[in-house]
């Protein structure tokens, strides 16, 4: 794969993991209004990746550990394309 590839999808994990940072700093807000679009968009981008990890691994008591999930193999993706950019 050619550098600037790896490099965007590198960046689009760091992105990913951003708007995944948003949802679940959103989910401490009590009251959140679940109408507003911000919110809808953010919901939309990550529960595809959310709910099979969710349904894989359920929630422990009231945390929900998919997120953390998500993020490790975020950083282990970006490891991997990073490592697959120096190989260039």
């Amino acid at each position: 794969m050619p550098n600037n590839i790896v490099h965007l999808l590198v960046a689009l994990t760091q992105l990913y993991s951003f708007i995944l940072l948003a949802r679940i700093v959103l989910s401490w807000i009590p009251n959140v209004d679940l109408s507003n679009s911000i919110v809808q968009l953010l919901y939309q981008l990550t529960e595809p990746v959310l709910e099979p990890v969710r349904r894989t691994i359920p929630p422990l008591g009231m945390i929900d550990l998919s997120p953390i999930i998500v993020f490790i193999g975020l950083r282990i993706l970006q490891s991997v394309l990073t490592g697959m950019a120096s190989d260039f």
